[in-house]
């Protein structure tokens, strides 16, 4: 599928996502704090032509990083990811601007075998050489949805009657993209 675009800073060409460099995570309101997380194994290509450009993006469910190892196995059990029937996350854009200094991307993410549209908003650069002769532009984005509909519906009351974890998640996502030779 070739989205619409305006992607005046990024030159035509293929970019993949650095690994080392980027992150893709999770953030949501947890009792009197706020839960991150993030996911390890992460990929994503932006293909951009004259006519038009296309980004997709993967994250496997298995590498859910969290501060526990409980919680990451339980994240991965059917009350969340489900990680045995649905092993990744998946995005698709449909609608790509990048200016230089903003970025606005629409598309769909599919979640524990939904898929929903979806708006990130955030900040973009323009391509620069580093220091080994590639071509690279970082891209900052974050957006909210709502964890239910994607069938993420674990909680567990507090004392007061309040759920412990609320519904809206912010995704979040670093993503450096070096230009494929």
């Amino acid at each position: 599928m070739t989205t619409t675009q305006t992607l005046t800073a990024v030159p035509v060409g293929t970019w993949r996502l650095d690994p080392v460099h980027s992150s893709v995570g999770f953030e949501v309101d947890y009792m009197a704090g706020t839960f991150k997380g993030s996911f390890r194994d992460a990929e994503a290509k932006l293909d951009v032509e004259n006519s038009g450009a296309r980004l997709e993006g993967v994250a496997k469910v298995a590498s859910v990083d969290v501060k526990d190892e409980n919680l990451a196995t339980h994240l991965q059990s059917p009350e969340f990811f489900d990680a045995e029937q649905h092993p990744e996350l998946h995005f698709t854009a449909t609608d790509i601007a990048l200016d230089g200094e903003t970025a606005e991307i629409r598309g769909e993410i599919t979640i524990k075998g939904i898929t929903r549209p979806i708006a990130l908003a955030g900040s973009a650069t323009v391509p620069a050489t580093d220091a080994f002769g590639n071509e690279r532009f970082a891209v900052k984005l974050a957006t909210t949805v709502d964890r239910t509909e994607f069938g993420l519906n674990w909680n567990m009351p507090l004392p007061t009657g309040q759920p412990a974890l609320a519904n809206d998640v912010r995704i979040v996502g670093d993503l450096y993209f070096v230009q494929a030779a």
